[in-house]
């Protein structure tokens, strides 16, 4: 996922002005094209200031941290991510199918450009309390990605809980993939896995037996 093919796709904050939102697009391409180049360490705010061609101060501004920064530019190409899959949505008829196809076309993107992968997944990892607005909207557009796959619009409580467990799974597949220890097939094979739960969570529950 390039940055500048992300440029159409980006509905404007509403908190943001226009001019606030360009400039918030030209940080977050200079972010992912820095990681891009060299993973977690490249992207340094001064660095990230200078290629976006912003003060330095401007940027804290718009992000206190490095973190912050990383974390938001994931949650920038879940987004492209997602408007992408609402255009292209995968097929099959089963739920469970059309999650893994989707899950694994999330993957394919990030495996072409595994700096940038690895340098969003560790701001992920690194992340305090101080990030958890920016981490949360992370989860909801993972979240909100699974469930148009599965084409479903009110959730019950159990199937939200296998949603979280097949984002778990998503997640802890890319760290172990992104560290070596394992292969794609390996990470398809788990993502199958935790998506025929979706099957289980959508059987009406046994009543239990009389008397």
């Amino acid at each position: 996922m390039t940055a500048d093919s992300r440029a159409d796709h980006r509905p404007a904050s509403p908190h943001l002005t226009e001019r606030q939102e360009a400039r918030r697009r030209r940080i977050l391409d200079a972010s992912a094209q820095l990681a891009a180049r060299g993973g977690f360490e490249a992207v340094q705010m001064r660095e990230v200031a200078e290629a976006a061609g912003v003060a330095l101060g401007t940027l804290y501004r718009y992000f206190p941290s490095k973190i912050h920064l990383l974390v938001a530019t994931m949650q920038d190409q879940l987004q492209h991510l997602h408007t992408t899959l609402r255009r292209r949505p995968p097929a099959g008829e089963d739920p469970a199918d059309r999650v893994a196809e989707t899950l694994m076309r999330a993957f394919r993107a990030l495996q072409r450009e595994p700096q940038l992968a690895d340098a969003m997944v560790r701001a992920l990892t690194f992340a305090d309390r101080s990030v958890s607005p920016e981490v949360d909207t992370v989860s909801r557009l993972t979240t909100a990605i699974i469930l148009d796959a599965m084409g479903t619009e009110r959730p019950t409580p159990e199937q939200l809980s296998v949603v979280r467990v097949i984002e778990h799974t998503w997640h802890s597949a890319l760290i172990t993939w992104l560290s070596g220890r394992a292969s794609i097939a390996q990470v398809r094979i788990d993502i199958e896995t935790a998506c025929r739960l979706i099957a289980l969570s959508g059987r009406a529950p046994e009543q239990a037996p009389a008397g």
